[in-house]
């Protein structure tokens, strides 16, 4: 990967981590309804397989979704405007931070159900086998979701069918206040192996390596359309949601989070690569700027009408 393309990478995870702590600073301040759970220190995941994505390919997402919106390329100000509950939001403001969507982008969704994202994605996935044109659907779940049996049935169907979907996991080693070995009894390697599908491990908090190994999956995917498993290890800085303070972690684990920062080990490999430090503060300039126009835009909104609630919902009469 040149140093132009680590510099994209990095600029976009710089989008998703200022955007995370901005909403962070407006929960504190009571300008964010409802929960937040925050993905700082996953960035280099999402915006990773982004890169190799296009507005055809979907994706959904899970309750720690920001970073997978944002990666999608979704808009900036529709984001903010979301979340913080306001009429020109990505969905009027009605779905907050677990459910921003944006099919526009490709973006079917993030959802407070965990693992639900999966058999969203593999519908998905079918659909776009249907139509033909070598688009592949995408979805995050966290290694939480890995004992959930719709996890395993869409594995099943997905192998059985052929279809393109990413599976991308996010592990970082819990399951909301639980280390995942308590409550899972297999590897997801394994799980993989059980199912015939093509599984590929890699360090989640390094962007570069990431970017590459998803890009030769979704490559393989639109070429000749199967399912693929991709579990980046990766890790959890805040709690399970904000205002968690985390007491069942080992001070040590979270003192040794910066080592592994996925900006910072991306910061030292450009730097290593020639990028001054005049880029890195003239980049930070501009993602604040846009953030803070962004919020700026939400403040000035209407908030989200309550009588169109029912719009946009849709059912089958009887």
């Amino acid at each position: 990967m040149d140093r132009s393309e680590l510099e994209t990478l990095y600029r976009r995870m710089l989008v998703i981590r200022r955007s995370e702590e901005r909403l962070q600073k407006l929960f504190a301040d009571g300008e964010v309804p409802g929960f937040l759970h925050l993905s700082i220190g996953q960035e280099a995941v999402p915006t990773g397989v982004s890169h190799h994505l296009t507005d055809r390919d979907t994706v959904s997402s899970n309750h720690r979704g920001h970073g997978h919106t944002l990666a999608k390329g979704v808009d900036l100000t529709g984001f903010f405007a979301e979340i913080m509950g306001r009429a020109t939001g990505l969905c009027k403001g009605r779905g907050g931070s677990m459910h921003v969507a944006d099919l526009s982008k490709g973006m079917l969704g993030a959802n407070g159900i965990v693992g639900a994202g999966i058999p969203i994605t593999t519908g998905s996935a079918l659909a776009l086998k249907m139509q033909g044109g070598g688009h592949v659907a995408a979805v995050y779940f966290g290694d939480g979701a890995l004992a959930e049996g719709v996890v395993h049935e869409c594995f099943n169907i997905a192998a059985l069918w052929s279809l393109p979907v990413l599976f991308v996991c996010e592990n970082n080693g819990w399951s909301e206040f639980s280390p995942t070995e308590r409550q899972l009894a297999t590897r997801l390697d394994r799980l993989a192996a059980a199912f015939s599908i093509t599984y590929r491990g890699v360090d989640g908090n390094r962007v570069e390596e990431v970017a590459e190994t998803a890009g030769a999956l979704i490559a393989g995917m639109r070429e000749t359309p199967a399912p693929a498993i991709l579990e980046c290890a990766t890790t959890r800085v805040r709690g399970h949601f904000e205002g968690d303070r985390q007491d069942y972690r080992d001070a040590a684990e979270i003192d040794d989070l910066d080592a592994r920062d996925p900006l910072r080990l991306a910061a030292d490999g450009l730097i290593a690569a020639g990028t001054a430090e005049a880029w890195f503060a003239g980049t930070l300039a501009e993602v604040d700027a846009e953030i803070e126009a962004a919020v700026a835009a939400a403040r000035s909104a209407p908030d989200a009408d309550p009588a169109g609630m029912l719009s946009d919902v849709y059912t089958v009469e009887a």
